[in-house]
This record gives C-alpha cells, sequence and structure tokens, in this order.
C-alpha cells in the first residue's frame, strides 16, 4: 500500500533557478558524529601505542666510530652545540631514575615513599602515559622531582629518520607541557644501558638529540627491577660501590612494580644513613634547572593536547560501555527469540490447538490505495481467490493514475470502490471502517497478494473473545536480487521471529500494514485509525494493547508485499518506520505509569520495544566501528573471533527462523555481506531519525516506485513487469 499524508501546510517552493543545494543537518550532524568518532578512536589509538608504535630493537653494533672518552665517561652525556662531553655524579650523591611512566597505580606508591624520606628523583616519561594521567607529572614537579623526555611512543630511535625523532621529541614535550606547564632538557634514549655501551647505530642519535639542545642521561647502575628479582636483588644492585655516586635505573611503570617499591622503602634509608642524599640531576650536578616554564601559545596547545587525550580516553571508555550493553541486548533478544518463538511454535502447531469456535462468518477486506495502477489489479485478484467469505473495499485515496477505473472495470462481485480526496491512509482506513458491513476487518496494502488460505488463516484466532487484532505473516515477494534477499532474511528473521516472541510475551508492537486484521468494535473503541503518527499501524497495536485486548501472530496467514527495490526507496521505507516508531513510544508513553492493561502493558511492552528497536539498533554500529579499529590496530584475531561469533549467533537464529517459516536455507548465503553492508544503511537510517526527532524536523514524501511483480505463490495472476507506481513515503 502506497500511502500518502495531506499536503496542507507545505511549503511552496523557489521560482525556478539555480539553487545551491545544501546538506541537510539531520545528515551533515551524523557524518559529523562519524568524523568525530573516528577522530577520537585514532587519537586514542596513537596515545595508546596501537597506531605508529615501532616495537623493534637493534642489536649491539660496533663502538669504532663512539669518541673514546663517551665510551669512557660518566652516565650524563651533553652533546649541544657540537660539544662532547660527559659528567659524572659526584660522590655520595644518588639519582634515582625512574622509566616509562607515569603509571596509575605505581607511581603514586614511589612518589610517596619518596616524599617519606624527603628524596627527589628523575622521572623519564612517555608522551603516551604523560598524556593520559597529567596529574601524576604534575604531582612530580610539585614536589621537586624532575621530568625528562622518553620519546612518545618508546621505539628504539637508531630505526628512526630525524624527522620521526622531532616528532618523538616535540609530542613528548607537548604532554608535558600540557599537563605540568614546563620544557626539559633532560632526555634518555628507549632501550638505553650504560655509557660504554653507545654504539655506531646509537650515538649518532645521541649527537642529534643534543643538536637539538637535549642533554642525554643514561646510568651506571642498573637495578634490574623490571626482572623482578626479589626485593633483596634489587638493593644489591642499586647500591654503587664504595661513596661513589650512581645514576640508579629503576622503573615505575610496565607491569607490577610491588618489589620496586618495597626495596625503595628499605633502600632510601639505609643509604641516608651510609651519608648518601638523593637529588635530582641538576641538583646533584649544581647545575641550573633542566625545567623552564611554557607560556602563551605553547602552554595552551599542551593543555589542548591533554584535553583532547582525556575526552579520548572518557569517550571510548564510555563506547565500551555502550558496547558491553548493545552485546547485553542483542545475546538477551537471540535468546528470547530462540526459546520464545520455539514455544509458540510448538503451543499453535500442536495438536488440537484452536483459537476456540472457528470462524466462518464473513469479514471486510480495506485495501487503502493511492496511485496503485501498476499493483492493484494483482491485490483484488488475489483477495477474489480467497478460500473465506469476503467483501473487498478499495478505497481510492485521491489517485491520479485511475486506480479507481481500475478497480471498477474489473466487474467483480463483493468489490466495492469507495473514492475520496487524498487525506493519507489512516482516514482512508476510517473511512472504510465505517463502510465495511462485518465485525471482523482485514487491512492490507495496495501492492500486497494474499494468498487463498490467507484471510481464513487470519480471522481464526477470533475465536478467542479477548483477541481484538491480528499480524499476519509478511513475506517479501521480489527476493531475487540481492537488495531484496537482505530484506527476506530481515522480514524472516527480524520481523516474524520477533513477532512470535511479542506474542508470548504479550505485547507485540505492530500489526504489519501489509497484512493484519482487527476487530471491528475494538478498533472503535480505541477510536480508529490515528494520523498522530507516521507508523499508524504500530499506534492502533499499541493502543489495543492499553485497552486490554490481546493482539496475537497468526503464522499461517501469509501475504506477499514488494519490498524496495532500490536504497533510496529503502531508506524512504525505513526512515518512516523508525521515525513512527518513536513517535508512537513518546505517544503511549504514560503507559508507564497508568495501572491495568494499559500499566502492563507500558511497564513491559514500551521498554521491550524501546531497547529492541530503538536503543538497540542505535548502539549496535559500535561492534562494526570496534570491527574495524581491531582489524587495523589490533588485536585483529580476538576481534575476527568474537566478530565470527556474533555472527554465528545471528546465522542460528536465521537458519531457526528459516525453518519455523519453511523457506529455503539458501538465501542465508548473502547473510555476512548483508551484516557488513545492509545493516549500516539501517544505522544511519535510524540515527537520521533521532536527529530528526530531537531537532523537530519534518519528514518530506517522496514518490517510491512499484514494479508490479509480486503475486502469491501458485496465486492466479500472470506475472507482469511493470514500472512507476506512485507511492508516498518520507525521506530526510
Amino acid at each position: 500500500m502506497a500511502s500518502r499524508t495531506n499536503r496542507r501546510g507545505a511549503v511552496p517552493q523557489a521560482p525556478d533557478g539555480p539553487r545551491r543545494r545544501r546538506l541537510p543537518m539531520r545528515l551533515l550532524l551524523p557524518l559529523l558524529v562519524l568524523a568525530a568518532l573516528m577522530a577520537m578512536l585514532m587519537l586514542r589509538g596513537y596515545v595508546h601505542s596501537e597506531i605508529l608504535a615501532d616495537h623493534r630493537v637493534r642489536p649491539a653494533a660496533a663502538s669504532d666510530q663512539v669518541p673514546e672518552q663517551i665510551l669512557k665517561g660518566g652516565p650524563v652525556i651533553d652533546a649541544r652545540s657540537g660539544r662532547t662531553q660527559s659528567l659524572e655524579v659526584p660522590d655520595r650523591r644518588l639519582v634515582l631514575t625512574f622509566d616509562d611512566g607515569p603509571d596509575p597505580e605505581w607511581t603514586p606508591k614511589v612518589l610517596d615513599v619518596l616524599k617519606k624520606y624527603d628524596a627527589h628523583a628523575v622521572f623519564f616519561v612517555t608522551g603516551t602515559m604523560a598524556s593520559r594521567h597529567p596529574d601524576l607529572v604534575r604531582r612530580m614537579v610539585e614536589e621537586g622531582h624532575e621530568v625528562g623526555l622518553h620519546t612518545f611512543n618508546h621505539p628504539d630511535l637508531s630505526y628512526q629518520s630525524k624527522k620521526r625523532i622531532d616528532w618523538e621529541l616535540s609530542q613528548n614535550q607537548l604532554a608535558i607541557s600540557g599537563a605540568a606547564g614546563i620544557r626539559t632538557s633532560l632526555f634518555r634514549p628507549p632501550y638505553s644501558s650504560f655509557a660504554a655501551a653507545m654504539d655506531n647505530e646509537s650515538w649518532p642519535v645521541t649527537e642529534y638529540i643534543g643538536s637539538r639542545g637535549y642533554i642525554t642521561v643514561v646510568n651506571n647502575t642498573d637495578s634490574e627491577d623490571w626482572r623482578k628479582p626479589g626485593v633483596e636483588e634489587i638493593i644489591r644492585k642499586a647500591t654503587p660501590k664504595g661513596r661513589d655516586g650512581a645514576i640508579v635505573l629503576m622503573h615505575d611503570s610496565g607491569g607490577d612494580r610491588h618489589q620496586t617499591v618495597e626495596a625503595l622503602n628499605r633502600f632510601l634509608p639505609q643509604m641516608q644513613e651510609r651519608g648518601y642524599e638523593f637529588d635530582n640531576l641538576t641538583e646533584a650536578l649544581g647545575a641550573p634547572s633542566a625545567h623552564s616554564q611554557v607560556t602563551g601559545v605553547d602552554l595552551w596547545k599542551g593543555k589542548a593536547w591533554v584535553f583532547l587525550v582525556q575526552a579520548s580516553d572518557n569517550i571510548t571508555a564510555v563506547l565500551v560501555v555502550g558496547l558491553s550493553i548493545i552485546g547485553f541486548l542483542v545475546i538477551s533478544r537471540f535468546v528470547l527469540m530462540l526459546v520464545l518463538s520455539g514455544a509458540h511454535a510448538r503451543r499453535v502447531r500442536k495438536r488440537g490447538f484452536s483459537w476456540g469456535p472457528p470462524v466462518t462468518e464473513p469479514v471486510s477486506v480495506l485495501v487503502p490505495a493511492y496511485n496503485e495502477a501498476k499493483c492493484i489489479e494483482n491485490t483484488v485478484r488475489s483477495l477474489m481467490a480467497s478460500e473465506h467469505p469476503i467483501e473487498i473495499l478499495v478505497i481510492d485515496d485521491g489517485s491520479t493514475d485511475g486506480t479507481a477505473r481500475i478497480v471498477e472495470g474489473m466487474g467483480l462481485p463483493n468489490v466495492r470502490v469507495i473514492r475520496q480526496l487524498n487525506a493519507g491512509k489512516p482516514a482512508a482506513l476510517n473511512r472504510g471502517l465505517t463502510n465495511a458491513r462485518y465485525d471482523i476487518v482485514v487491512m492490507m496494502d495496495g501492492d500486497t497478494v494474499f494468498e487463498p488460505a490467507t484471510v481464513r488463516e487470519l480471522v481464526q484466532p477470533f475465536g478467542d473473545p479477548r483477541v481484538g487484532a491480528v499480524a499476519g505473516n509478511a513475506k517479501v515477494g521480489n527476493r531475487d536480487s540481492l537488495i531484496g534477499a537482505w530484506q527476506h532474511i530481515e522480514y524472516v528473521m527480524g520481523f516474524n521471529l520477533d513477532r512470535r516472541m511479542y506474542d508470548m510475551l504479550r505485547c507485540m508492537p505492530t500489526i504489519p500494514g501489509a497484512v493484519g486484521a482487527f476487530r471491528r468494535t475494538a478498533l472503535e473503541r480505541v477510536g480508529g485509525m490515528s494520523e498522530d503518527t507516521l507508523a499508524e499501524d504500530t499506534d492502533i497495536t499499541m493502543a489495543m494493547h492499553r485497552d486490554g485486548w490481546r493482539v496475537v501472530y497468526a503464522e499461517k496467514a501469509r501475504a506477499w508485499t514488494e519490498a524496495p527495490e532500490t536504497v533510496q526507496q529503502l531508506w524512504s521505507q525505513r526512515y518512516r518506520w523508525s521515525y513512527g516508531t518513536m513517535q508512537a513510544i513518546w505517544k503511549h508513553r504514560r503507559a508507564l505509569v497508568e495501572r491495568g492493561p494499559s500499566g502492563r502493558f507500558g511497564r513491559v511492552g514500551l521498554p521491550l520495544v524501546s531497547l529492541f528497536m530503538v536503543l538497540a539498533p542505535l548502539l549496535a554500529p559500535l561492534i562494526d566501528v570496534f570491527l574495524l579499529y581491531g582489524l587495523i590496530f589490533g588485536p585483529t584475531q580476538k576481534t575476527i573471533v568474537a566478530w565470527l561469533g556474533v555472527l554465528a549467533i545471528q546465522a542460528v537464529c536465521a537458519a531457526y527462523a528459516f525453518r519455523l517459516d519453511g523457506e529455503r536455507m539458501t538465501h542465508l548465503i548473502s547473510l555476512p555481506l548483508q551484516q557488513i553492508l545492509y545493516r549500516q544503511l539501517m544505522y544511519v537510517v535510524l540515527l537520521q531519525s533521532w536527529i530528526t526527532a530531537l531537532t523537530g524536523g519534518r519528514l518530506r514524501w517522496q514518490k517510491l516506485r512499484r514494479t508490479g511483480v509480486v503475486e502469491a505463490p501458485g496465486g492466479p495472476i500472470p506475472r507482469q513487469r511493470v514500472s512507476d507506481a506512485d507511492d508516498r513515503r518520507p525521506v530526510g
């Protein structure tokens, strides 16, 4: 059925002439959100060393090109301004250095121990960690410690170009500037050791670092705490010989550092009793501070960087929570569908099952039609083959293509044509309702065909006087194309399996416009079809639940409808459905606090519909976002396994749904491609509907082309290939 709204109040078009087409805000906003989201994920990947990370470590090389005074000198190397100078730490001075931090768990404990014993140290921080934990860098500086660069991503610089080295230094400085408002002139290369270990690969890097204004600090006492050899061994290795001064290498990050913290608690008082002082580097050397204040643009650039990194981490944390929620919702929905749809099938297929006394009295079939010249003859002739006594009312809603004349020209008995000015589908259905002769009313779309048994199967549940409406089994007739096959999977799995589940839960949200039946008295009690929403079928179904009527699903009442054949048509249809569903949920929101049948539906049906039909599809793109992120940045294998696991669950549900409906499994071959491509379109449509609702946007209506090729399997209607049927559907 091609539905159409009243065009009153439409905005007049501007005079003909050149116009610049602007991207609608409801399209522009999702694109901006997606771009910002991807930018945040990329930033997080960079800061967490998932992007541009280089974990290669060069083996030792010859050292014949390294000056002898460097190889035999101290652990502080000054190569600034072309100098080649090495410095030793004075006797009874110890410079504790901590690499790879700051770590949110262990760095505060290290700082607490240093503060306890009034000791200073040097922390060589990486840009990644400093960006993520700026408060710890700030605390280091405030408590009198010095901070040095340890690169941004911790690569072996002997493998890197000068451009990459500059990048590592500048990004490291940017993080420190944003965290503590300072710059530092101290640098320690990753994977460095003693000065005597300098070789022909690392020395040129040291020279270049010096030319950029940095002092390179290695060590001459390695505690080897990274090996976790035990507290006693860490203390033994950290203790210099005699009265020698030393630069001691330790770590405050990179794993469990409880041995380091415990060793410090014992090492500091022991060495202080021996007359040692624990200073930062410039204090020990009697040199000016390595820190300088950052002001102006550089300071704000650093603060902006830290803010963005914090935002990316927070946004990612929210996304992970969202991913957990969608994972729970998806699994819950699948479990509910499998369990409850199976229970539904066993109940209605049980030998001797009946809804009540057989329903044999005639029924009225309402066919609202707007410009359905290409489809209406097939529709009416399929009804004439019905096994159940019916009257057919074709309500012509102001068609301009001769739809009414075609039906009248068929000269069929029990077929009446009712003409009205265009007023929309709800008005057409209400007009048909006032002219119907019988108490049971079947509603169908003008582009749908019924099987001979459809009406009979559809009305049998009315043998139960509590039943007010019945949903039929809508099938995709034009499933030969790829997009048709995708919709076929969606109809069988996503709609009909859902209806079995909602039937068991007594909160079915929608009677499909293509095939549904109503008790006339029930319709009149709720005021007939409403024009309040774009999803009149969902609106009326919710109203009947609230009025206390049962709404059930008749699996054998099959109707064959023509699904959209292009992406634009599909977009238009689903945009209307999703936006109309949101309108219906909002309209019936008072059911949440009401009593009786309305309250039951409000506290059971509305939350389920909101979770499974609105929230879950909105969050579902996170699965694909993290899939893409994981494929590119890792862990690739775990990402693929997780995605295949979700796909396997969906495949099981789809196969079960196809088995229940007696459909051929061959169509499920396209399921993986549907998950990759088709779902993305549905995501964007739903997001656009959300934005339209939040921004108060109004939907326009456009013509949806029909072909009229659909007929019921084995039906009497010859297949015709036609085009250009007029159907009105909303788009953005």
